[in-house]
């Protein structure tokens, strides 16, 4: 019999990239079979006109972590499957650095494997702490990228034998309709908030107003559910006023939605270029990237770990973060260079980083962890 899975993270129609990465993971991990998630929901049940108490099919379980003491319920729920898939980052448990991930992990009768989206290179003591613990009480460990591997193993007392790298997932997005258009199409997409560096990206706009046709910018996303309950739209405002500023502001569309599948397929497949002005030096993981790279999208990316790992082999160009010279200089490049466009059949193993491919290295993944908890056959008598 296939094994079931339980899934432990924020799900749709919560809006992130977690929870978009976790439906994505369970869709091809299960192909329809049983598997049951359980739902991490903070704050409001109410975000942009969405009731986000009613979960998306396959949820078994939520556990509301704005009160402590839920993971009990939870860890119940999780053992009734035969792996635990339990999504990590920092911000989306309760407790001192998301230290109530702990004890679940702990509760779990059954293997675990632990997805770490995000491996900081200087974490504070307890950050440090809780995520040795977590390494040391899973089964597995998993990271997307062999950066965050060298970083975990490095910076970290974890046993690196329990550390898989397995790529984020990349979808299908090459058999949509593409969107003629008549200027050159600049992309950003995902979840707006400060650290995007989407005004590294106006400036390097503003130096590309020679080109002709001048190309047109789209910056597609909500702001990030914790930005807007904490600041507002104070950053998406300020960067309308720059782009005012710089003189650019009819060049610049602003998609201010979260876009179903079918909507971004189309939006990606119009761009000539996707920009990635991101500000972090830690960014281990970028869904954004590996979607832009599986769509044969040319990608201009400052150089955050992710970024650099990928785009060795030549889908993009990397520049220096919070360098709009540099960055409107290599989006004249790839405009100018449609070898650029290779996506992942030009990658050295680019097949591999689609999602059924993918979900088939957790399958794997499990099936020798069932397999090291199996008991042994009794021996038969000669």
């Amino acid at each position: 019999m296939p094994a079931t899975y339980g899934f432990l993270s924020t799900y749709p129609p919560t809006q992130c990239g977690l929870a978009t990465f976790n439906a994505a993971l369970a869709t091809h991990l299960t192909n329809g079979g049983p598997s049951g998630v359980v739902r991490l929901l903070a704050g409001d049940s109410v975000s942009g006109g969405i009731e986000l108490d009613k979960a998306a099919p396959r949820t078994v379980h939520t556990w509301h972590t704005d009160t402590p003491g839920g993971w009990p319920a939870a860890a119940n729920a999780l053992n009734r499957y035969d792996v635990a898939i339990v999504q990590h980052e920092y911000g989306i448990y309760p407790g001192d650095a998301g230290n109530e991930v702990l004890p679940l992990l702990r509760a779990l009768k059954v293997p675990s494997i632990v997805v770490l989206h995000t491996v900081l290179s200087t974490p504070d003591p307890l950050q440090r702490q809780v995520l040795e613990r977590i390494a040391a009480t899973a089964d597995a460990v998993v990271t997307m990228t062999d950066t965050a591997r060298q970083r975990l193993t490095a910076g970290y007392d974890v046993d690196p034998r329990k550390i898989s790298v397995i790529p984020h997932g990349a979808g299908s997005r090459g058999t949509g309709p593409s969107e003629d258009h008549d200027r050159p199409h600049l992309l950003s997409w995902g979840l707006l908030g400060p650290g995007k560096g989407i005004e590294w990206a106006l400036r390097a706009l503003a130096l590309l107003g020679d080109l002709d046709p001048a190309p047109v910018y789209t910056v597609a996303g909500r702001t990030h559910p914790k930005v807007l309950e904490q600041f507002g739209d104070v950053y998406r405002d300020s960067l309308k006023e720059l782009a005012a500023s710089l003189g650019v502001t009819g060049a610049v569309r602003w998609e201010d939605a979260y876009l179903e599948e079918d909507d971004l397929t189309r939006l990606i497949r119009s761009a000539d270029v996707v920009v990635l002005p991101y500000d972090s030096t830690e960014q281990v993981t970028s869904g954004v990237l590996i979607e832009a790279v599986g769509a044969g999208i040319p990608v201009v990316a400052t150089e955050f770990p992710h970024a650099v790992e990928l785009l060795a082999d030549g889908p993009g160009l990397l520049v220096p973060h919070q360098d709009p010279e540099a960055m409107a200089s290599a989006i004249r490049h790839a405009l100018a260079e449609p070898a650029l466009s290779v996506g992942l059949t030009g990658l050295a193993g680019g097949p591999t980083l689609r999602w059924p491919a993918v979900a088939a290295r957790y399958q794997a993944l499990a099936a020798r962890l069932i397999a090291a908890r199996s008991p042994l056959a009794a021996s038969v008598p000669a």
